[in-house]
């Protein structure tokens, strides 16, 4: 009995040094030195010792004893994201964001599930989305503007509902934009800017009633605006030039007065920009050129 206390104090002890030296699991850091070897992190701005604790790492945030957040934003990642990367099952942050990541989404990237913030902007990632993306029920944030990603927009994007920003501008997606996006109600920016989206604008986008900025500029969209629109009392940016709708008539009816930035074809509409300053930059100035990649 008393060996057994005794033995039961030991890992209790053992434990404790083991988080206060910000240490994880075997499983969690073999999937970030993967990350580490797979994107040429002696390279990166900011390396990692891998020899030091794991809480010492540029970006690395641990809770409990796992790891829940990565930062790696503009860090000259160059290479592609490891399959191990769903191991961290934990994760609650992920920030690629300006890198030089390369090739398609892991498969198994799905399987994390507590993600709230994936930003994977201004990389390199061909590919589909996966339809996996419905898995990430308590996503927040999903950011993968300026890639060379293609095929459609999964239907599943509509299954998130906490959802309240989706950017998938500047990349070769294509299709239609799918119904279900208007079942995101705390969506709210929504960013389809120069893809190659072709038929009409569901009416169920008129659901969204959080959304203050709807860009869906330079696609092949068409038909009419649905009169839904006028249900969008809290939009404030609202670009869709370089299309090809039959007619604005809707926004002619609309309080224009409510945008701060309106953005189209029709020249009776004149852009509107009020006398503010924009805290980051609007969602259609994401353009990236490659012409590498484009080849």
């Amino acid at each position: 009995m008393m060996r057994t206390a005794i033995f039961f104090v030991c890992l209790v002890f053992c434990a404790g040094i083991t988080f206060a030296s910000g240490q994880v699991s075997p499983k969690e850091k073999s999937a970030l030195v993967d990350l580490y070897n797979s994107t040429n992190g002696k390279e990166w701005n900011t390396s990692w010792d891998l020899n030091a604790p794991v809480n010492t790492w540029k970006g690395i945030e641990i809770k409990d004893g796992h790891v829940v957040g990565i930062t790696l934003f503009m860090n000259n990642l160059n290479g592609v994201l490891p399959e191990s990367i769903g191991n961290l099952k934990h994760l609650a942050n992920l920030n690629l964001a300006f890198n030089q990541i390369t090739g398609v989404l892991p498969k198994d990237i799905v399987k994390l599930h507590n993600l709230k913030i994936f930003r994977l902007e201004m990389n390199r990632i061909k590919g589909a989305i996966p339809t996996g993306v419905g898995n990430f029920k308590e996503l927040e944030v999903f950011s993968m503007f300026n890639n060379f990603l293609s095929g459609p927009i999964p239907e599943t994007f509509g299954e998130l509902k906490n959802l309240k920003e989706l950017n998938l501008s500047s990349n070769n997606i294509k299709g239609v934009i799918p119904k279900s996006i208007g079942k995101l109600s705390n969506l709210k920016a929504l960013g389809l800017f120069e893809n190659r989206l072709e038929g009409e604008i569901p009416s169920e986008i008129g659901n969204l009633v959080e959304l203050k900025e709807l860009v869906l500029s330079n696609n092949q969209l068409g038909g009419e605006i649905p009169e839904e629109f006028g249900q969008l009392a809290s939009l404030e940016i609202l670009q869709l030039q370089n299309n090809q709708f039959n007619s604005l008539n809707v926004l002619h009816n609309m309080n224009t007065q409510q945008f701060l930035v309106l953005d189209t074809d029709d020249k009776s509409l004149n852009p509107r920009f009020k006398d503010i300053q924009f805290e980051r930059t609007r969602m259609a100035d994401t353009k990236f050129e490659d012409e590498e990649e484009n080849e």
